[in-house]
C-alpha cells in the first residue's frame, strides 16, 4: 500500500508539474479601485489555493477546541466512573463488617 501511495503522489505531481509548465502566460488580476497585479497563472492558482486552504483550516479551529475541551470532560467523567468502581469492587471482596450487638 506504501509503493502504491508513493506512485499516486509521484504521477500526481508530474501532472501537475506539467500544468505549471503549460500553464506559463502572465494573467493579471483586476482588483477594486483600480488596483491590479500580473503574474503567472500557475503563481496565481497556488496563491488562490493556498489562502482558501489556510482559510479553510481557520475556520476549524473553534470546533477543535469544542472538540478538545469535551473530550477533557468526558475523560474526567470517566475517571471519576472507574474510581467508584474500584471503590465498589474493593468494598465486595472484603469481609463483611459484624452488626453491632444491642444490650437489652
Amino acid at each position: 500500500m506504501k509503493y502504491i501511495s508513493r506512485l499516486f503522489a509521484i504521477v500526481l505531481f508530474i501532472l501537475f508539474f506539467g500544468f505549471a509548465l503549460k500553464n506559463d502566460q502572465i494573467v493579471t488580476l483586476q482588483y477594486f479601485w483600480g488596483y491590479q497585479q500580473s503574474a503567472p497563472l500557475v503563481i496565481m492558482l497556488l496563491a488562490f489555493f493556498a489562502g482558501g486552504a489556510t482559510l479553510g483550516a481557520l475556520a476549524m479551529v473553534p470546533m477543535v477546541f469544542r472538540h478538545r475541551r469535551d473530550l477533557h470532560k468526558h475523560k474526567k467523567t470517566l475517571a471519576e466512573i472507574e474510581k467508584e468502581r474500584e471503590a465498589a469492587q474493593r468494598a465486595s471482596t472484603q469481609a463483611p463488617q459484624p452488626d453491632s450487638i444491642r444490650n437489652t
